[in-house]
C-alpha cells in the first residue's frame, strides 16, 4: 500500500520535516489524505486545514488508498520544486483518483490543470476556506460529535515536544530572484493576542519548544499603522520567551533592530540563534538581487551581536550563480565566509523562477559553473562548521530529545540545532529511562563535520 510523501524534496535548506499522523478514522468517517511539500510556512497551513477538516469530522488517512480525496499543498519557490510538485500531484491522481491542489503553487491554476486537468479543485496559498469548500464538495462531512474530538493543540504535522509558530504572511521586499510577494502577498502580521495564545496553547500541550516562522521575521507588525511599539518583533519575542519553552527564531532579515533582540538572547528568554538569510556578500551581487548592499556592515553587526552574545549562532542561505557573477564576486563571497565564521550554512545554486525579474538580467552562469562555485562554497562552509563543533568538543551543554531508537541511541539537538535543517547530537549509552521531548545536560566527546556525540 504506497504511502503519501510528506517531505519535500531536498531543493531548499528550510525544508518542512516528515508529517506524522497517528489517529486512525473511525468505520465509516469521511478521510482526507495530505501531500504537504515545501517550506516550514507551508507545513502550518498544512496543520491548519487538517485541524479544521478534523473539527468538522473527517479523519486524516496516511495513505492514498485510505483516503476518500487527497489534498496537494504544493510549493512553487522555484522551477524545480514546482515540476516536484506537479509530479506529487500526477502521484496522487494516479493513486487515489480524487485531488484538490492548494498552496504557493495553486497561484497559477492553468498552469495546473494544464498538466492535470482531472484535479478537483485549484486553491492558493493561505485559502483556507476555499479549500474546505472544495473538500465538502468532493466529500461531505458527516461527524460524529460523540467520538470525533479534535485535541486543544489541532492537528500539528512535527513531534509533539516542537511547534512552527507563524507569525505572519507575505513580504515587502521585491528581491529579484524571488515571487513569494506575488504568490502571497505583502506582509500581513497576526495580531500580538492571537500568536501568544496559540503559543501558549502549544505549551500547555507539552510543546518544548517554538519555531518561529514567517516570511520576514524581524518586519512583524511594522504593517501596523497605529502601532505603540516601533518594532513590535520585540514585545513579542520577549513575551514568547516568558512561556518557559525554547523560541527559536527563523528568516530574521538583519535590520538594525535585530541588534535589540540580542539581549533577550543573552538573558535566556530566546534561543541564541539568529537564522538569517544574507544571499550573497559582494554589493554588487547584492544589487543585481535589489537587495541592501551592506556586506561590510553586516559583518560589524555580526560583531555586535557575538558581543553581547558570545553563545550565539548564526544561520544563513546563499545563492551562487546569480546571473552576472563573476569569478571575483564569487572569490569576495568566500573572503566574506572567512571573516563572518557562520556555524550553519546552506547554499543553492541560482535557478530561474517563472515569473521572477532575475530572469531577464544579463550573463547568466552556465550550470557547470555553478555547480563548481557550489562545491567550493560548501568546502569552506563545511570547513567552518567541522572547526566550530571540535571547539565544542569538552563542554557541557543542554540538548532536547528528538528521537530514542530500539537500540537505545538518543537523536538530540543543542540550542544551536532547528530540526530537520542543522546537526544533531548523539547520545549511545545510559539513556535508559529518558524520553523524547526531554531536555538534558550532556558532555560533548567527539565531533563530526555537522554532528556531535555526547553523554549524559
Amino acid at each position: 500500500m504506497p504511502r503519501m510523501s510528506q517531505n519535500p524534496p531536498s531543493l531548499r535548506p528550510d525544508l518542512a520535516p516528515t508529517a506524522r499522523f497517528s489517529d486512525a478514522p473511525r468505520a465509516g468517517q469521511p478521510t482526507i489524505g495530505m501531500v504537504s511539500l515545501g517550506c516550514p510556512k507551508a507545513l502550518v497551513d498544512s496543520e491548519r486545514i487538517l485541524t479544521r477538516l478534523r473539527a468538522e469530522g473527517y479523519g486524516i488517512s496516511p495513505d492514498y488508498s485510505g483516503a476518500d480525496a487527497v489534498i496537494v499543498n504544493t510549493c512553487g519557490f522555484l522551477d524545480s520544486a514546482k515540476a516536484e510538485s506537479l509530479e506529487a500531484i500526477g502521484e496522487a491522481l494516479a493513486e487515489n483518483g480524487r485531488v484538490i491542489v492548494t498552496g504557493c503553487l495553486g497561484a497559477e491554476p492553468e498552469y495546473i490543470t494544464g498538466a492535470h486537468p482531472k484535479v478537483l479543485a485549484v486553491t492558493g496559498p493561505h485559502q483556507y476556506e476555499q479549500v474546505l469548500d472544495a473538500v465538502h464538495t468532493a466529500v461531505p462531512p458527516d461527524p460524529d460529535p460523540f467520538i470525533d474530538l479534535l485535541p486543544a493543540s489541532g492537528v500539528k504535522l512535527t513531534p509533539r515536544h516542537y511547534s512552527y509558530l507563524k507569525i505572519s504572511e507575505g513580504c515587502n521586499h521585491k528581491c529579484k530572484f524571488c515571487i513569494i510577494p506575488d504568490m502571497r502577498g505583502l506582509l500581513t502580521s497576526r495580531p500580538a493576542k492571537a500568536v501568544l495564545r496559540e503559543a501558549e496553547k502549544l505549551v500547555e500541550s507539552g510543546v518544548r519548544e517554538l519555531l518561529v516562522i514567517s516570511q520576514d521575521t524581524s518586519a512583524y507588525g511594522t504593517d501596523w499603522k497605529d502601532r505603540d511599539e516601533k518594532f513590535p518583533i520585540l514585545p513579542l519575542a520577549r513575551d514568547l520567551g516568558s512561556l518557559g519553552a525554547w523560541v527559536r527564531m527563523h528568516y530574521v532579515y538583519p535590520y538594525p533592530h535585530v541588534r535589540e533582540l540580542v539581549p533577550l538572547m543573552a538573558d535566556g528568554l530566546v534561543l541564541p540563534y539568529l537564522d538569517i538569510p544574507f544571499q550573497h556578500a559582494h554589493p554588487d551581487t547584492l544589487k543585481r538581487m535589489a537587495r541592501p548592499a551592506a556586506a561590510a556592515r553586516t559583518l560589524d553587526e555580526i560583531a555586535a551581536w557575538r558581543e553581547i552574545c558570545p553563545d550565539i549562532t548564526l544561520r544563513s542561505t546563499f545563492i551562487v550563480g546569480y546571473p552576472g557573477e563573476t569569478e571575483d564576486e564569487f572569490q569576495t563571497l568566500l573572503d566574506w565566509m572567512d571573516e563572518a565564521q557562520l556555524d550553519r550554512v546552506g547554499c543553492f545554486q541560482y535557478e530561474n523562477v517563472d515569473g521572477a525579474r532575475s530572469n531577464a538580467l544579463p550573463d547568466h552562469v552556465p550550470a557547470e559553473v555553478k555547480q563548481e562555485r557550489w562545491d567550493r562554497f560548501m568546502e569552506k562552509a563545511q570547513a567552518i562548521s567541522e572547526a566550530k563543533l571540535a571547539a565544542k568538543v569538552g563542554q557541557r551543554i543542554d540538548v532536547i530529545i528528538d528521537d530514542l531508537d530500539e537500540d537505545g541511541i538518543a537523536t538530540c539537538r543543542a540550542k544551536a540545532d532547528a530540526p530537520e535543517i542543522d546537526g544533531n547530537l548523539f547520545i549511545d549509552e545510559g539513556t535508559e529511562g529518558l524520553s523524547v521531548g526531554e531536555i538534558v545536560s550532556v558532555e560533548v566527546d567527539e565531533a563530526g563535520e555537522y554532528d556531535l556525540w555526547g553523554h549524559l
